[in-house]
């Protein structure tokens, strides 16, 4: 083993109590709460920490994140792994349905189908997810998802399906 693979590496990842926005949900209608994440006036979730994700803007059944790749996020062959890319796309999906449900209402992933078209590495810079729904009824929703770079170039794509349902009471 050489000296450079012997280097340790460390990667420190902070967040706020994810109950906050949990709560928070309850009360707000999905865009709103969106919203709010994006303009940072609620806590983004431990997963968009831990990965590496921001959110960049929440419109109704419209999503963008950012991703800045990282070799912490790396498979054994030195590309980003596979989980983290389905993790971002079903993120953005997810929330580009929970953009278009009213207070009351939330939603899960039934389905999720992931096409990577090539390799991701931190040598790629800041990527960007896009979700944007398809079809929003009242029991299920579709939604679509795109990872690109900032000139366009196409890393991976996805389809959801997602179910609508009432929130517990409180």
């Amino acid at each position: 083993m050489t000296a450079e693979q012997k280097t340790e590496r460390t990667l420190t990842v902070q967040w706020d109590d994810p109950m906050t926005g949990a709560r928070a949900a309850l009360d707000l209608s999905g865009l709103d709460y969106l919203q709010a994440m994006a303009d940072g006036r609620l806590p983004a979730p431990p997963v968009a920490k831990l990965l590496g994700f921001d959110f960049i803007r929440a419109e109704k059944g419209e999503v963008e994140f950012a991703f800045h790749p990282h070799e912490s996020q790396f498979n054994p062959i030195g590309t980003v792994h596979g989980g983290v890319i389905s993790t971002l796309l079903d993120s953005a999906m997810g929330c580009s349905v929970h953009s278009t449900l009213p207070q009351g209402k939330a939603y899960t992933t039934l389905e999720l189908k992931v096409n990577f078209v090539r390799a991701v590495l931190p040598a790629n810079g800041k990527l960007i997810c896009r979700g944007k729904v398809i079809h929003a009824g009242g029991r299920m929703a579709t939604a679509e998802g795109h990872l690109q770079d900032e000139a366009g170039k196409l890393y991976a794509h996805a389809t959801t399906t997602c179910m609508i349902f009432d929130t517990p009471a409180r």
